[in-house]
């Protein structure tokens, strides 16, 4: 792919012009909050035992170019892909059906699970749900046809602490910024308004997800101030990308009360009261005389087997489970957001029954044909046909190449890629590979970028990731959709050479896309 500019892409910079954008990126970032908390490779803890230190986040020099129809795709599909997930969502009996396929391997789908029924059997006091949800893609270039053609395809849905979506839209104006100021000053010059850089409001967005649950939700009948609670994990390094989010929540009209708590302390500061609604109380810790409602309480931790070191932390996702508060997401919509489910959804269509999508979504609707254009090959690790046949591919050193295997589980780090596979695979109980999916690896067209990391150039070959962030609020017994929006965009790029790409485990950066 090349940009619309002519000439090469991204320009090549002689040393001083590369200094001098580095340190325009530098200043820029810290000054509009594009920024990270430093790992202790970069910042010693000793160093800085305060914890006041802020880093930019890895970020690309330019915007990468992406193809235009491969956004548009992946845009007009987000909602649809909303109300999916909510569907899915609220179907316990497809769930159950799920989980049972993977808890043999997975203490973690069985844990949560657990949850849902020890809250069913009391009751739900709350039907609303909120989701947060982040779609992400590659472009696939298919050349099965005479003409090579580009679609988006997807890699994964968030259902969980859909993250960047704070630094992403700051990541954007950041790259216009320099492409109205910098990059026309350039030997190579990008001359102004050549770009076609797409507006991101990914923070407002979001922002609007959480205000719109916040005033679906009741007042108060004890007479508190109702509030949002932002769950995080401690020693959060990705502070600022979550702060953009609150700062925007608390400066609505009238103002939200949004408060910060750590995923330990649930049990130390909120209460359920004991009341027919079971309303969830916030106590404030430097005051807990002032109490609040919880109207939602947003999780950007829970989403992994780290976060429940103990029995009191999967107590207090009960907690919040059995609550009145909005949650986001509800257990059950985390367990939607499973690879098993995306696996599940991507089956391909028998030539006469429903698809297993059309359990959803009609198989010959327009929406549903839109999202099997964002569907790749994904297979499961059972004892079924499909999982025996996806075994031996997963098992031949050379069949495995063109795949990945995957757990259950949300977050950079957790995949196994290629020839590592059947020597992962051979590590564990057989009887443990059915929690995982295989799917086909997304190979992308070939883009050239420049990361600056921890003060670093890194140049080359990058592969870029589109995520589309989606905003839902429905009724869990009706079904009811109250608010359903697409909510900006996201693009992480790594270097062609890496396998994994999340931004706050050290692998991708921050991008924006230029529409070519």
């Amino acid at each position: 792919m090349t940009s619309s500019t002519s000439g090469e892409y991204p320009p090549t910079l002689a040393d001083a012009e590369r200094e001098s954008l580095v340190e325009t990126i530098k200043d820029w970032s810290i000054g509009n909050g594009l920024a990270i908390r430093p790992p202790a490779s970069v910042i010693a803890a000793e160093a800085d035992p305060e914890g006041i230190a802020a880093v930019n986040a890895p970020v690309t020099l330019f915007p990468s170019p992406f193809p235009r129809q491969c956004f548009a795709q992946a845009r007009s599909v987000q909602k649809t892909y909303n109300e999916l997930y909510a569907s899915v969502s609220r179907d316990e009996e497809f769930l159950a059906a799920t989980v049972k396929e993977v808890i043999d391997g997975d203490d973690f789908i069985r844990n949560l699970w657990d949850v849902h029924l020890k809250v069913k059997q009391e009751g739900y006091t709350q039907p609303l749900s909120l989701g947060m949800f982040r779609s992400d893609y590659m472009v696939h270039q298919d050349t099965s046809g005479s003409a090579p053609s580009l679609q988006v395809k997807q890699v994964e849905f968030n259902t969980i602490a859909s993250s960047f979506g704070g630094l992403s839209a700051y990541t954007s104006r950041l790259h216009k910024y320099l492409a109205a100021t910098e990059y026309p000053l350039l030997e190579q010059a990008i001359s102004q308004g050549s770009l076609d850089l797409p507006a991101n409001d990914s923070v407002g967005g979001l922002a609007g997800g959480i205000e719109a649950a916040y005033h679906a939700y009741s007042a108060s009948e004890r007479g508190h101030p109702k509030c949002v609670i932002f769950l995080v994990q401690g020693g959060e390094r990705n502070v600022f990308d979550q702060r953009h989010l609150e700062y925007h929540v608390a400066n609505a009209n009238p103002p939200i009360p949004v408060f910060r708590l750590a995923y330990a302390d649930i049990l130390k500061h909120t209460s359920v009261s004991k009341t027919a609604k079971r309303e969830l109380l916030y106590h404030l810790p430097r005051n807990p005389a002032k109490v609040f409602e919880v109207a939602v309480v947003y999780l950007r931790a829970g989403y992994g087997p780290g976060d429940y070191p103990d029995q009191s932390a999967w107590d207090a996702r009960y907690q919040l489970e059995r609550s009145a508060a909005i949650k986001c997401p509800t257990v059950l919509t985390q367990l939607a957001g499973t690879k098993k489910v995306q696996q599940i959804l991507a089956t391909p269509r028998p030539s006469s029954d429903p698809s297993r999508l059309g359990r959803f979504i009609n198989d010959d609707t327009d929406e549903a044909k839109e999202l099997w254009k964002t569907f790749t090959n994904i297979y499961p690790m059972d004892t079924s046909e499909a999982g025996l046949e996806a075994r031996k591919k997963a098992l031949d050193p050379e069949l495995c190449q063109a795949y990945v295997l995957k757990p259950q589980r949300e977050g950079g780090g957790n995949n196994t890629y290629r020839g590592a596979i059947p020597e992962y695979l051979r590590s564990i109980p057989e009887s443990h590979w059915g929690s995982y999916i295989l799917m086909e690896i997304i190979t992308p067209p070939p883009v050239s970028n420049v990361i600056l990391r921890n003060g670093k150039i890194e140049q080359g070959g990058v592969i870029c990731e589109l995520g589309i962030y989606g905003t839902c609020v429905w009724n869990q017994d009706s079904g009811v959709i109250q608010h359903n929006e697409e909510a900006g965009y996201l693009l992480r790029t790594k270097g062609d050479k890496s396998e994994e790409g999340g931004v706050a485990a050290g692998y991708g950066c921050m991008d924006s896309c230029s529409l070519v």
